[in-house]
């Protein structure tokens, strides 16, 4: 069983930036893949960046060069540093974990880019 618990949103003016952290319970190696998900309203939800056991990473097109995401396995934390945001990743950004075959997520953390 893991627990995932995300914080660091809030409301920030375009051009900021924001981290985000996803607090896991248990070892995070035995996570495969991590992951940040974000739903806007009215839209699905959309994978923005991942990352493997192995700290592959893979980007969404759309957050290319503005988004990092990164782990700390000491601190069984997973992060999303955003830089340059703009109105359109308004969102809530969810955090994802397979274990095995099982996904679990988060209750996700509420972005808002707005002047």
């Amino acid at each position: 069983q893991v627990q995932l618990v995300e914080s660091g949103g809030g409301l920030v003016q375009p051009g900021g930036s924001l981290r985000l952290s996803c607090a896991a319970s248990g070892n995070m190696f035995r996570i495969n893949f991590m992951g940040w998900y974000r739903q806007a309203p009215g839209k699905q939800r959309e994978l923005v960046a991942s990352i493997t056991g192995a700290s592959s990473t893979n980007y969404a097109d759309s957050v290319k060069g503005r988004f990092t995401i990164s782990r700390d396995n000491t601190k069984n934390t997973l992060y999303l540093q955003m830089n340059s945001l703009k109105p359109d990743d308004t969102a809530v950004y969810y955090c994802n974990a397979l274990v095995v075959t099982t996904i679990y997520w988060g209750q996700g953390t509420q972005v808002t880019v707005s002047s």
